[in-house]
């Protein structure tokens, strides 16, 4: 925290990924000024979701997104695809009743988390760790989504997606870190923390011709705009 707060990342969410870590995060939000919390189940955990317990706990005042959530199609051994879909639209159901956003995971399903989100009225939120071409960007912008973007966009080999990064509206544009994962290329083989989220947005603001701190002001907006608890 001190290393981020150095850094200028001065705004947080603890993303919870089953009830365990999910409850870890409401209490370091309880515990540092600068981190909220997510609410979340995993589409790869093996185990079923306890909804009544989550919907409790996401009436937390520092629980700003029930996340991370989504499909995943690709892993192998997996839950099956219709049982992500099923726990998917119970905890957009969720959501949608505590008028909170969504964090959204997907690897492979793009298509059948659109139709889940539009069957879903009222539902927003954000697709996590963004990773592919304009095309799907433009569909989930199109049904009010955000687009968050991590250390990928430094990869060599990805520029298509810096593509979308330059093309991405300004009101819709995240970043995020996913420590201790999504380190920006030139961190390959270290932790990544929430301190390296600058690595990111160097690049980001140099793809969109502005200056560091413009960018800051504009994520610091969207931020509270779509996580309306952490002004």
């Amino acid at each position: 925290m001190q290393q981020a707060v150095a850094a200028g990342v001065t705004r947080l969410i603890a993303v919870g990924v089953n009830l365990d870590r999910s409850s870890n995060a409401v209490s370091l939000g309880h515990a540092y000024q600068e981190v909220w919390a997510g609410v979340g189940h995993h589409p790869l955990e093996p185990s079923e979701p306890d909804l009544a317990a989550m919907h409790a706990l996401a009436k937390d005042e520092m629980v700003v997104v029930i996340g991370e959530i989504g499909l995943d199609f690709e892993h192998v051994g997996g839950p099956h695809n219709d049982l992500q879909v099923q726990r998917l639209n119970e905890l957009f159901a969720i959501a949608t009743e505590l008028d909170l956003p969504v964090s959204v995971h997907n690897r492979g399903a793009a298509q059948e988390l659109l139709t889940a989100i539009s069957a879903h009225h009222g539902l927003r939120g954000v697709m996590h760790y963004f990773g592919l071409e304009w095309d799907w960007a433009q569909r989930f912008l199109d049904v009010g989504f955000y687009l968050s973007f991590a250390g990928l966009i430094t990869r060599p080999s990805r520029e298509a997606l810096r593509e979308v990064v330059k093309r991405c509206p300004a009101d819709r544009l995240l970043l995020e870190t996913d420590s201790p994962y999504g380190n920006a290329q030139k961190r390959m083989g270290v932790p990544n923390r929430p301190a390296y989220l600058v690595d990111t947005a160097e690049l980001v603001a140099e793809l969109r011709g502005i200056s560091l701190e413009q960018l800051a002001d504009q994520e610091r907006a969207n931020a509270i705009t779509l996580f309306q608890k952490m002004k």
